[in-house]
């Protein structure tokens, strides 16, 4: 079934957040990994809000880096750059008359200046701030749901990494993975579709419109 609304995660399906942060951590990739993926596990495994940038310092602590580097990371904040074909496909989605929406695991003010990067006017717009939980909390996904007024049954998700993809297809929406950068799938990852650019979820909504009752995941011809 074809859906009504495409929720979109923020800092990783719409924006390059990654080159972000590998320039806080000088470039080093491999302590920048290192880092993000702390971050992540913090994020995910906290549950309710805790302020994001409380998060953004711990995490870098315990990945061995100094205070310099989250601290470029907020200060930078705004040279955060969409992927190259965002705004076009948000715009081909919008004309098509797909309400669209975005929940960010960041907090309020850091996800309005984020948000504002990507040239384009959404529906509905949450931050972990403001639903009180960080994803794959399922209150973060039902704020977003909540504020768009669908169903989950009638949601798109569009993730970027492995958490979203467990934890909106566990809030009941179909689920397909903005993977830019080849990160590996998890046990439990299972999009519907996936692919190395933001095409991927017109590739999907096309074997929607085509196959109705399918349900097997496949990989983007994009790939």
């Amino acid at each position: 079934m074809a859906p009504h609304a495409i929720v979109f995660d923020l800092l990783t399906a719409l924006l390059d957040s990654w080159s972000l942060w590998a320039e806080a951590a000088n470039n080093d990739r491999k302590a920048s990994y290192r880092w993000r993926t702390r971050y992540l596990e913090l994020t995910f495994g906290c549950g309710a809000y805790r302020p994001y940038e409380d998060l953004v310092y711990e995490s870098a602590k315990d990945a061995g880096l100094p205070d310099s580097a989250p601290k470029a990371l907020i200060d930078n904040w705004d040279q955060m750059r969409p992927w190259p074909e965002t705004k076009q496909v948000l715009l081909q989605l919008k004309e098509k008359g797909y309400r669209l929406g975005v929940v960010s695991n960041c907090s309020a003010e850091l996800g309005r200046r984020a948000v504002a990067l990507c040239g384009v006017e959404f529906d509905a717009f949450v931050t972990a701030e403001e639903a009180g939980f960080y994803k794959p909390h399922p209150k973060a996904y039902g704020t977003i749901l909540s504020a768009l007024g669908v169903e989950p049954r009638d949601a798109l998700f569009v993730a970027g990494s492995n958490g979203d993809v467990v934890g909106a297809a566990a809030a009941g929406m179909d689920v397909v993975w903005h993977n830019q950068i080849g990160l590996p799938r998890l046990p439990g990852s299972k999009p519907r579709l996936e692919g190395s650019s933001l095409h991927v979820v017109l590739d999907h909504l096309r074997q929607v419109q085509s196959t109705p009752s399918s349900s097997t995941s496949s990989r983007s011809s994009r790939l």
